[in-house]
């Protein structure tokens, strides 16, 4: 019999699975002091179980399905994680320090079948989503790291922008959601987490129609159908005019302001005239739409996607800022070492590949 992840269940999940066993309703929230509060590492270790609840979870459950494979830490601080799931398959999970508290940028998916051109995580095709579970674990094995350090620091926000693409594994990623924000479980609150998706439209209205505090970002890269469609070929699925009846959809319906992440790339999309097509794409929404200026991270794999030079950089975002849109460039984490999103999982895949030749 396969187990499956402990920290897949919501606490609801949980309590009708033991309902189910026999059990009482009131152990569930017994479990999730345990590994939520807690924060043990083995079934035995819950001292108020009785040994035949303790061993039925055994035999249904794990609870360290993930193995740290690597930890590189940057001199920003910084900390880049390599996972190894249970099959073998590698993530990546990156802890990174602001001013506000900690925050964790969690891998959805083994791999990725958006095929942006220039980024690292779609180097390696999608094998397969994570579970919920898989995505939770990230966040504890975090924050077991930083308990086992005695530092006396909490994980505080959450980022769903790690390898993979968020809303193609919808329902995995909603119950991580539902997990992490609850009051029992890791309690991190709802404005404080982010779930970025490359514009799988359906989706975004059914996100919108869960109407709750969660954060959304969008990453566009481009102004236009004709450069997005280039670079990012789920624009040619949903091209921007579609893309934006499902943004309007969603600031009716939610009234909460969008990030629209943008990557720069040098003499492709960093032009001053890009600039302007973005502020007009956004002029009759000005105080809903946060722009995420990103400078690019170079992957030995697209040597035609360079970082954008800081000239244009400055043009790009005084641009922007002159039209009334309200943008940032956003600050770096990690660029010492394997920075771009997917890097050291694929770096790794080649060394084991040329291992076994």
């Amino acid at each position: 019999m396969s187990k499956t992840s402990i920290y897949g269940l919501t606490l609801d999940q949980l309590i009708k699975w033991l309902v189910a066993q026999d059990e009482k309703k009131f152990r569930a929230a017994q479990i999730w002091d345990w590994i939520y509060t807690k924060r043990v590492d083995s079934f035995d270790k819950m001292t108020n179980l009785s040994k035949k609840t303790i061993q039925l979870l055994e035999n249904h459950f794990v609870m360290n399905s993930l193995e740290k494979q690597i930890e590189q830490k940057a001199k920003d601080g910084t900390t880049k994680f390599l996972f190894q799931l249970s099959d073998g398959n590698l993530i990546e999970t990156v802890l990174m320090s602001h001013e506000y508290g900690l925050s964790v940028c969690v891998t959805s998916q083994v791999g990725c079948n958006i095929g942006c051109s220039f980024c690292a995580s779609g180097l390696l095709k999608k094998n397969r989503d994570l579970t919920s579970g898989e995505m939770v674990e990230q966040l504890v094995a975090i924050q077991q790291s930083l308990d086992a350090k005695g530092k006396d620091e909490r994980v505080s926000h959450i980022v769903v922008m790690g390898i993979g693409e968020p809303f193609d594994n919808f329902e995995n990623v909603m119950d991580f959601l539902r997990i992490v924000n609850d009051g029992k479980g890791l309690a991190i609150g709802a404005r404080h987490i982010t779930v970025s998706t490359s514009g799988i439209v359906p989706r975004i209205y059914e996100f919108a129609d869960i109407d709750w505090q969660v954060n959304l970002a969008i990453s566009l890269h481009a102004p236009n159908n004709e450069l997005r469609s280039r670079i990012m070929k789920i624009n040619r699925a949903y091209p921007i005019e579609k893309l934006m009846e499902a943004v309007n959809y969603y600031l009716e319906k939610t009234n909460r302001r969008i990030t629209f992440e943008y990557i720069l790339l040098k003499d492709i999309n960093d032009h001053k005239e890009e600039a302007l097509q973005l502020a007009k794409l956004f002029e009759n929404k000005r105080h809903l739409v946060y722009i995420n200026l990103i400078p690019y991270n170079p992957v030995e794999e697209h040597p035609e996607y360079q970082r954008s030079e800081k000239d244009a950089v400055v043009t790009f975002y005084e641009t922007l800022k002159r039209r009334g849109i309200n943008a940032v460039v956003r600050k770096e984490f990690g660029t010492d070492i394997d920075a771009a999103c997917g890097q050291l999982r694929s770096k790794q895949i080649k060394k084991e590949r040329v291992i076994k030749r």
